[in-house]
Order: structure tokens, then sequence, then C-alpha cells
């Protein structure tokens, strides 16, 4: 589990469940500038299909890793425009 990335700012949507995660992940990375990296964490396990299908879906965004920490998901998106 080597997820070592320069994390530009970290949400947190523990506690929320689908749609929640993806649409604040969505709103959070638009507020980032190209190449800044976002950190999601999320207690909802479907958070994991979710945020990747939103990911490779999206122009713009790219998922660089998903890691199950327990409880929690993280998720790590880079804004690439």
């Amino acid at each position: 589990m080597s997820s070592e990335f320069d994390v530009t700012e970290t949400l947190d949507v523990k506690g929320a469940s689908c749609p929640m995660p993806v649409v604040k992940t969505k709103s959070a990375v638009d507020d980032l500038a190209e190449g800044e990296v976002l950190e999601v964490l999320a207690t909802d396990s479907g958070s994991m299909s979710d945020i990747d299908g939103w990911a490779d879906g999206t122009a713009g965004v790219e998922l660089l890793d998903q890691v199950e920490d327990g409880d929690v998901y993280k998720h790590y998106v880079r804004k690439t425009e």
C-alpha cells in the first residue's frame, strides 16, 4: 500500500452514501488547479466503484489510486486539465 502522492487537498465524505461522495468529489476537483491531487476519505464501500467509474468517464481527471484502510476508503484523484 504505497499511496504517496503530493496531496493538495483532503475531502472528508465519511458517513455520506451514494451519490454524495461522487458529487462532492466532482465539486472539490473543480476547485483544483491542473496537476493538483485530491484525497477523498469515504466510508461507503460503493465509493470504490462509484469514484472509479466517475473518473473513468470524466475528462480532465485521473484516478491515481484507491486504498481500503480498515473501514475508510481512500481515493486519490488528479486534475489533468
